[in-house]
């Protein structure tokens, strides 16, 4: 065919894509006249071109007919030809680097794919370079989702790769046919990261990942094609190379933009050196694009498309899919972040995430519907086509058209790259200005491990990440109470932070295998739900220390809040450098916050092993003082035994880092219920909130403790709505407001806060027992009773026993608090039972004398009650008698250091 040939087809082609199609026939028909061969040629161009518009495909006029029409006459002359032993059969598909053909290995008799370098392009040393460098580098791979090479040679003057020959579609014609079901994206994505696992891992970049480069055969297995824009990645200083002076370095020029538009990473569109992280970025929009129906990233050209790759967030999957999990959000969302430093920094590191994911899918569907069929063989069965449906077929007028937008492609990309650059730079400054976050909400870690043993790890992790943010004094962190009321649940990210007002929440996933850990955190911001950032966290056991240091700094660097170096140290201390010592310590945490009795003395446990590993492990006395001042409200020990050991604890922590705010807030409350020194309390309290000032738990004690006990009821309700703006959905916190508000015999604002408490948490004990003495103080001994009762049902605490007896002496069941009585006497035996509840009982019974045997019993004891006897509406039965004042005034005098 001749060049002039080539111009004519060329400028009837531009002439009849214009026409509408009557008027376009009846053009032809005058233009080529007889000439039959001819008006095929211009026709079939013109039906590629509708073709490709229905498909929205990046499209334009065919600027080179000319050059596309002898690339298909090539290709007719080319099927038939034998290279080597290689018989030509027909044409599969056709790419940048050259055609495609399926062909006969004649030595071995079975059909491989054969890919040539057109002749003409033999003369171009770097088509040639680059060429043979797709078959090393791709043969050098031997992984069941890659196409295995069986040769590359040369014959006839045309270099060519031998390959296998795969059945089966491509991903492009696989999307076409049908919308892709959930799990066969999952599965398709989950072969293609492997596939990418097992060349970076060799050092192989493919950097051209798209759905015409991934193929799914028959029976449903993978293979990534097309090494062709492959690149190996420098190796590691510390490698030795014996073969690096002789090997010639295979290099992309800066500024070169290979691959695909819509598949690009940023720094691909932008024409930098790329690595292994690009092609995470392309196989995030592909998976993203088989869940979607579309790419992330659209537009009606090149450049278009660049500039959304560039400054555009992709719509959240859930608005297109509702079905679509989280997890996976996530994942999608991470692969895709426009700084390749905060993408999955490895395909293994993706993969795994997609590994746990498809298994926590088939966990789920499996406990949902029994019987359920195996789910590989599911996702197997859908990815195979129907009997007798042939893959699609691809026309020589489509490689052409193809081939003509490939060339006009390059030509806009290279006139476009300085208005990228000026669009990515308003979109780097634009990122620059967004305002810091001041509030977030860290919700409990998921123990993805299926392994309950180790929960304390992804509990004491969240809390460890709560504690070391609660440092910062512009950032508002809810305490641990109020999100781990989230554990375990669904939720609403807009309603929970609307319920929180908290402007971002960050959720975690932990996985412990043997000694490796991974841990997977995402920042969402709870307006628009999009994610702020994501990391994954690979490590060993031994790195769990520093790794909570590296956490801590990582999110505060994402919350853009600007940390000063002594705020830096806050957030990135640690008190220990054995990391058994840690573990030991998470375990303590973990037994601490269960709040009952067994579960305290589990927890000293922890502490003291960790201590024993470590003995200038100040956070874990710490966590013994806190353990051991609380024994008395649960019944594990007498004051006289535990509280000695709290202050012991709480001045060796001080000892070794005075700016431990818990260490600080426990030592408040020994001083405040045992010691009843309550100004050296206060100022403890107050040393605590300086060092810690979102630390919820010291307002709530401040407020609870010397505020209230020393009647400056005032302060001590402020500090606990101060408590529970930080820590609002916790119920104890919430019912010590209430309690306070009792003291100051507000009882109407009592009742009402108690019954809010009962919103957070029906079943908390210690409301319900309020609400009964609110009742009680009010003279409804009816309705006290009840409360009690219900009280009772949760919890076998004495003192309650103790007050439902003496409402019982106080509606005249006189017989019945007499037999509780003799039951609490007994109970004294062998746990702590307080004896101002034995008082109490006996002042109801009008038995005073025997009353302040008891108080006096208290006073000697110097148990955590005597403080309240100044302000508690309890003993107001007494407050009349001398002997009662005396007993106050005593208390006040009787301060211990």
């Amino acid at each position: 065919m001749t060049p002039e040939r080539y111009q004519q087809i060329g400028h009837l082609y531009q002439a009849a894509v214009k026409l509408e199609p009557p008027q376009r026939a009846a053009f032809l028909q005058a233009a080529c006249a007889e000439d039959a061969e001819l008006r095929r040629a211009v026709e079939e161009l013109v039906s590629a071109d509708e073709q490709a518009q229905a498909q929205d495909f990046i499209a334009g006029p065919a600027v080179e007919v000319a050059a596309e029409l002898l690339a298909q006459d090539r290709v007719r002359r080319t099927v038939g030809r034998q290279f080597s032993h290689y018989q030509v059969l027909s044409l599969l598909g056709t790419g940048g680097m050259g055609e495609v053909y399926l062909a006969s290995d004649t030595r071995l008799d079975r059909k491989v794919a054969l890919k040539l370098l057109p002749t003409e392009f033999t003369q171009d040393e770097d088509r040639v370079r680059r060429f043979i460098h797709e078959a090393k580098a791709a043969s050098a791979l031997n992984h069941p989702n890659i196409i295995t090479i069986y040769e590359i040679g040369q014959a006839q003057g045309t270099h060519y790769i031998a390959t296998e020959f795969i059945d089966g579609q491509t991903l492009r014609q696989r999307m076409t046919n049908e919308r892709m079901s959930l799990a066969l994206a999952l599965d398709l994505a989950l072969q293609t990261a492997a596939a990418l696992a097992a060349a970076h891992g060799a050092g192989i970049t493919h950097r051209d990942i798209k759905p015409e480069n991934v193929m799914l055969r028959r029976d449903g297995i993978v293979k990534v094609l097309d090494f062709g824009l492959a690149k190996l990645t420098e190796r590691p200083a510390a490698e030795v190379d014996t073969d690096a002076v002789t090997r010639a370095k295979v290099t992309t020029a800066p500024g070169t933009i290979m691959g695909t538009p819509q598949y690009m990473s940023p720094e691909q569109a932008r024409g930098q050196v790329v690595d292994a992280r690009s092609d995470i970025f392309s196989l995030g929009v592909l998976l993203y694009e088989m869940i979607v129906g579309r790419p992330p990233f659209g537009g009606v050209n090149a450049l278009e498309v660049i500039g959304e790759i560039l400054k555009s967030e992709p719509q959240p999957l859930k608005s297109h899919a509702a079905e679509v999990p989280a997890e996976l959000q996530r994942i999608v969302g991470k692969a895709l972040r426009k700084d390749r430093d905060e993408r999955y920094q490895t395909a293994k590191d993706l993969l795994q995430d997609l590994k746990d994911l498809r298994e926590e899918l088939s966990f789920a569907a499996k406990q949902a519907r029994s019987g359920e069929k195996n789910e590989a063989a599911t996702l197997s069965a859908e990815a195979t086509p129907a009997a007798g449906t042939a893959a699609a077929t691809t026309t020589s007028a489509k490689i052409i058209l193809g081939e003509i937008k490939r060339h006009k492609l390059g030509v806009a990309l290279t006139v476009g790259l300085l208005l990228i650059g000026i669009v990515a730079g308003v979109y780097f400054l634009s990122g620059r200005n967004a305002g810091a976050i001041n509030s977030i909400a860290v919700l409990p870690f998921v123990n993805a491990s299926g392994n309950a043993d180790v929960e304390y790890l992804s509990d004491g992790m969240t809390e460890t990440l709560i504690s070391s943010l609660s440092q910062l004094p512009h950032l508002n962190v809810k305490a641990r109470s109020t999100v781990f009321r989230y554990k375990g649940k669904e939720f609403d990210v807009q309603k929970m932070a609307q319920e929180l007002k908290v402007q971002a929440i960050l959720t975690g996933r932990v996985v412990q295998r043997g000694d490796q850990l991974t841990l997977s955190l995402e920042l969402v911001n709870a307006q628009t739900e999009n994610a702020i950032w994501s990391e994954q966290y690979n490590r060993q056991q031994t790195d769990l220390v520093s790794l909570q240091s590296e956490i801590a700094r990582d999110v505060s660097s994402k919350l853009k809040t600007k940390l000063s170096g002594a705020d830096e140290q806050k957030v990135a201390k640690t008190y220990t450098a054995d990391p058994a010592a840690y573990q030991l310590y998470l375990k303590g945490r973990f037994y601490w916050n269960k709040r009952t009795g067994e579960a305290l003395k589990q927890a000293v446990e922890f502490y003291q092993q960790a201590i024993d590993r470590d003995p200038h492990y100040a956070l874990a006395y710490s966590g013994l003082a806190e353990s051991y001042v609380i024994f008395p409200d649960y019944s594990v020990a007498l004051p006289q035994d535990s509280m000695p050991k709290a202050r012991a604890a709480a001045m060796r922590a001080l000892e070794m880092d005075d700016s431990l705010a818990e260490a600080h807030a426990a030592l408040g409350l020994y001083l405040s219920s045992f010691s009843w020194n309550q100004p050296a309390a206060e100022k403890e309290f107050r040393r605590a909130i300086e060092l810690k000032p979102n630390y919820p738990t010291v307002h709530h004690w401040l407020g609870n403790g010397p505020l209230s006990l020393m009647g400056r009821f005032d302060e001590s309700i402020a500090e606990g709505r101060r408590a529970e703006e930080l820590d609002p959905l916790s119920p104890i916190i919430s019912a010590d407001t209430g309690a306070n508000l009792f003291r100051a015999r507000r009882f109407d604002e009592a009742m009402a806060q108690f019954n809010r408490t009962l919103t957070l948490d029906p079943n908390f004990y210690f409301a319900r027992y309020y609400l009964a003495t609110i009742y009680h103080a009010q003279g409804e001994y009816a309705k006290a009773l009840g409360e009690y009762r219900k009280a009772l049902a949760l919890t076998d605490d004495p003192f309650v026993k103790a007050l439902l007896a003496r409402s019982l002496a106080k509606s005249g069941q006189r017989g019945e608090a007499l037999k509780m009585l003799d039951q609490l006497k007994s109970e004294s035996a062998h746990r702590y039972v307080p004896s101002a509840g034995l008082a109490l009982v006996y002042a109801a019974l009008g038995e005073k004398d025997e009353a302040f045997v008891w108080l006096e019993k208290e006073f000697a004891e110097h148990t955590t009650r005597p403080p309240q006897y100044a302000v508690n509406p309890l003993f107001d039965d007494l407050r009349d008698d001398p002997r009662f004042a005396d007993l106050v005034r005593r208390v006040t005098l009787a301060k211990m250091d």
